[in-house]
């Protein structure tokens, strides 16, 4: 039996507060699954805009939305201790009431950790330090207190009260590309988030499927989510029915049950409103 398809979008934090309102407001209108923002200290295709930060943006959108679910597409590990993630986490999911999913990701553009004086590791050490705050994140989230002396953390008799809205904890979406990081993937995560072409989200889902059965896990536990960063794409999803048909037929043959999609452009809403009504019901008929 094939999992149910999502479709969610993600919007980056460079609109102004009102419009940025008005966007989550609508896309929770029309249907879709979820809505996330990002998580940056200036935007990488426009470095000298406008930017707000991800997770208090989240928090104060969460108050304004009633039954989608939300998220950060994904928080960035360099950020931010994972104890602190952990609370965000637990203060978003009760004002939400029980509506985040906590999206978790090792960092990578280089440019805002040199602007803002913060550290990004060689390859190595981000990922050992993102297996380490994966669990710290999981753990602080399921139990009532937690003791962690790992390299790079270290949490004491640590708790966060109160716990969670969800139970055993909101579902954690990671955010992986290579080996070592579907490794942690396939450990924790409810979902894998990743971006690329058919053939090189087909290769990694196998890599996780190996790493799941590895370590005894179904590896249809974990929802296949695919982050459909527009611009980048071979086409653009939002320029008509058929062409968002055919992106979500060609990722979903490769194992893709979830579609996180960038906003379309304002001159593009009457192609979401027809996909919200039309496209999206079909496919999951289908």
């Amino acid at each position: 039996m094939r999992t149910a398809l999502r479709f969610g979008i993600c919007t980056d934090q460079n609109m102004p507060w009102a419009t940025t309102v008005e966007r989550w407001r609508l896309f929770e209108a029309l249907g879709f699954d979820s809505v996330w923002d990002c998580d940056h200290f200036t935007q990488p295709s426009r470095p000298g805009g406008h930017y707000y930060e991800g997770w208090t943006l989240l928090a104060a959108l969460a108050a304004l939305t009633e039954r989608v679910r939300i998220g950060v597409l994904v928080s960035c590990n360099t950020f931010r201790h994972p104890a602190l993630v952990a609370h965000e986490a637990v203060t978003i999911d009760h004002i939400s009431n029980g509506r985040l999913e906590v999206g978790l990701g090792a960092g990578w553009y280089v440019p805002e950790h040199q602007t803002f004086g913060l550290d990004f590791p060689r390859p190595a050490v981000l990922v050992a330090r993102f297996g380490e705050a994966v669990e710290i994140v999981d753990q602080l989230l399921r139990q009532e207190t937690l003791t962690f002396e790992g390299e790079h953390y270290q949490v004491r008799d640590a708790a966060i009260r109160p716990g969670p809205v969800q139970q055993p904890r909101p579902p954690l979406t990671l955010g992986a590309h290579g080996p070592k990081m579907l490794r942690i993937v396939a450990q924790y995560a409810d979902a894998w988030n990743s971006f690329g072409t058919v053939d090189e989200i087909r290769t990694r889902n196998e890599i996780l499927d190996a790493a799941c059965v590895e370590i005894g896990r179904d590896p249809d536990e974990i929802v296949r989510s695919l982050y459909g960063w527009a611009a980048l794409m071979p086409s653009d999803p939002w320029a008509s029915l058929d062409a968002f048909h055919d992106m979500v037929g060609r990722y979903r043959e490769v194992g893709v049950n979830e579609f996180i999609i960038d906003q379309p452009r304002p001159e593009q809403f009457d192609v979401l409103e027809r996909i919200a009504a039309d496209a999206i019901p079909s496919l999951r008929r289908s």
